[in-house]
């Protein structure tokens, strides 16, 4: 039995160095030792995407971190906002042949005025308001809702009638700027398409303001200028000795031209609780 397993011993070691002697090692890289991972058996991941194990689950690698070659474009930058529009020049005239309305006697420029206001509001075509009787009327009305007016009607009793006939609503105001005074009529005329009443003379005439002119749509541009104001006068063709001739019915005033007959109301021409100033009668958006 012992001679039995030397032989089987020797021939196992026999067998040893002949396997041995039957595997190349010469020019094998030493990366070839390392165990090789089994491909994903194609189909199994999603193109482009490698997957690293480790442990049970697969995980996508970390991603490469980005360098800056030589010569690579810098990231773009914002767009800039493209610049705000420049004001451009604007007009407004509700003026048409017809609308012009005298003052029948010296003392009712308010009730034609008025008359004048109804007939640049008034669009579908009918019969305007001009005769003497409905101004007479208008200047009674005027009167009885105004008060400290020197037995007149004041710029209260003419914002009142005006709206009570239907073509309001309006109010007075008194801006001490010149520039801010045509500004704010303008304002009111392009926000409402309806003309603003002018007391001129300090306080002794009334005007129309039918239209004007200006550099900038009030309505988009705060600090737009007005360059020109269409007015009308009830008392044309007669005029003032002190204040001047009266400008044709819908004559275009440059803020020069109508700065002569425009101005500040004086305090002692009636109590009205305002400051002294340049008097509108705007109107207001219903």
């Amino acid at each position: 039995m012992a001679g039995a397993r030397l032989r089987v011993l020797a021939w196992v070691v026999a067998l040893a160095g002949f396997l041995t002697a039957c595997t190349p090692t010469t020019g094998l890289p030493e990366a070839a030792t390392e165990p090789v991972s089994t491909a994903a058996p194609s189909g199994t991941a999603s193109a482009g995407l490698a997957v690293a194990e480790t442990g049970d689950a697969l995980t996508p690698p970390p991603a490469p971190a980005t360098a800056s070659t030589p010569g690579s474009s810098p990231a773009a930058e914002p767009t800039p906002a493209p610049p705000a529009p420049a004001p451009q020049p604007f007009a407004l005239n509700l003026y048409r042949e017809g609308d012009f309305v005298p003052q029948y006697t010296f003392d009712w420029c308010v009730a034609a005025s008025i008359q004048m206001a109804h007939n640049l509001i008034d669009d579908t075509g009918g019969s305007g308001w001009a005769d003497r009787a409905q101004q007479s009327d208008l200047w009674e009305m005027a009167r009885a809702r105004s008060s400290d007016s020197f037995n007149g009607a004041n710029p209260y009793g003419w914002a009142q009638v005006l709206t009570e006939s239907g073509m309001g609503p309006y109010r007075v105001v008194s801006i001490p700027d010149y520039g801010e005074a045509l500004r704010t009529a303008a304002r009111a005329m392009a926000e409402t398409g309806r003309p603003v009443g002018l007391v001129m003379w300090s306080g002794r005439h009334a005007w129309v303001m039918s239209g004007f002119e200006s550099l900038g749509d009030p309505r988009q541009f705060a600090d737009f200028s007005v360059t020109g104001i269409h007015v009308l006068d009830p008392l044309y063709p007669y005029g003032s000795t002190q204040w001047g001739p009266s400008p044709a019915p819908n004559s275009l005033l440059s803020p020069e031209q109508l700065a002569t007959q425009f101005v500040i109301r004086e305090p002692r021409r009636w109590s009205s609780g305002l400051p002294a100033g340049h008097l509108l009668v705007v109107p207001v958006a219903a």
